[in-house]
């Protein structure tokens, strides 16, 4: 369920960017997290670090979108979201005592200091690598967007008008564009968490077996 809270604001994105658009979405995204924000201190008096991160860079990049009507914005903002959470998870390991991991799971979980590191390291390196891949799967729709800006010379393009604006090759390039905007939100929310799940449940498997073995070894000695 806690995982599912943390993707609250990105599943109502996706919801609303189907029903009226990206800029739509973007502005329920931003009143989303601030519910999270506002929920988790209201019921715990204790708002998570990572809601408030996400809460902060929802709004500037967030607000940059509404504003100057640029979905470039929004898209880069879950690349910069990721690279700030990986470059967390990475300096902890030379600032501190412990890793970032570690001091939060680290009360439940017993392993050995070196497999925490080894975990918070992974985690890491898997939000940077998370944002390459959304740059990777954005870049598709800013090439797109750009070649139908060059061809027709129109800055602002409502991509929910395409057969509205534009007809036979620019209308295509239009509704190309729109598909590729289309599949990046999808992989906001299916493959963002569909990798995300997968990682969760491999580093699980992998404490689990550690655990196991922290519990043996005092019966070896």
């Amino acid at each position: 369920m806690k995982f599912l809270a943390d993707f609250f604001p990105v599943i109502l994105f996706f919801v609303a960017y189907k029903l009226y658009g990206i800029y739509a979405a973007t502005a329920v995204a931003i009143a989303a997290s601030f519910v999270q924000v506002g929920y988790g201190w209201l019921r715990h008096r204790h708002v998570e670090n990572m809601h408030l991160i996400t809460l902060g860079i929802l709004v500037i990049f967030g607000g940059l979108t509404l504003v100057l009507q640029d979905r470039t914005f929004i898209m880069w903002k879950p690349s910069v979201i990721n690279w700030l959470f990986g470059g967390v998870f990475l300096a902890s390991l030379f600032i501190g005592e412990k890793p970032l991991l570690e001091r939060m799971m680290g009360g439940s979980i017993n392993v050995p200091s070196l497999i925490w590191r080894k975990l918070n390291t992974t985690w890491g390196l898997f939000f940077i690598l998370l944002g390459f891949l959304n740059l990777y799967v954005a870049n598709d729709f800013f090439i797109a967007e750009q070649a139908l800006i060059h061809q027709t010379g129109i800055t602002e393009i409502d991509f929910d008008q395409c057969s509205t604006l534009f007809q036979s090759n620019e209308l295509k390039m239009c509704l190309n564009a729109k598909s590729l905007e289309e599949s990046w939100v999808n992989f906001k929310l299916f493959g963002m968490m569909g990798l995300t799940m997968v990682f969760i449940i491999l580093q699980a498997f992998y404490l689990a077996r550690h655990m196991r073995d922290a519990e043996e070894a005092p019966e070896e000695n």
